[in-house]
């Protein structure tokens, strides 16, 4: 069990199990409009509650292996894949082209968060200021 916390992969497995609560809490409730209002957000907050218990130990193991800003954009990534299966399926409605390619945008983040560290392009202030962009300074 050790080595499967210490994964790249577990994280986001618990990433994704979490954002199914999340999404039902949050969403799930556009399926019984009958229900009262106060009912639905107690349910939600119950089923929160478990989404949590995935999530922080999700951002917890996570760490070890991604920074935050990169536990982040993973995040919102899993959320659009749960929520656009959750919204065809569950909810029964379609998803349009502007949906895919609003999609593809947030993809492209993705790529830009996960650049390797000498990918980054000198500007040319940091020519005139002799600067190295890939250098950490202290």
């Amino acid at each position: 069990m050790n080595d499967l916390l210490h994964t790249r992969w577990f994280p986001i497995v618990l990433l994704v199990c979490s954002n199914v609560f999340m999404t039902f809490a949050w969403y799930g409730h556009l399926k019984h409009k009958n229900v009262p209002l106060w009912t639905a957000i107690f349910a939600s907050w119950g089923i929160a509650f478990f989404e949590y218990c995935l999530m922080v130990p999700a951002n917890r193991y996570g760490h070890s292996s991604y920074s935050a800003t990169e536990l982040k954009i993973i995040q919102e990534v899993v959320t659009l894949v749960v929520f656009s299966g959750f919204v065809f399926f569950f909810l029964g409605e379609k998803l349009k082209w502007n949906h895919f390619a609003a999609f593809l945008c947030i993809l492209a983040a993705v790529a830009f968060t996960f650049l390797p560290d000498g990918f980054h392009a000198k500007r040319p202030i940091d020519t005139l200021n002799n600067v190295n962009p890939t250098e950490k300074t202290e």
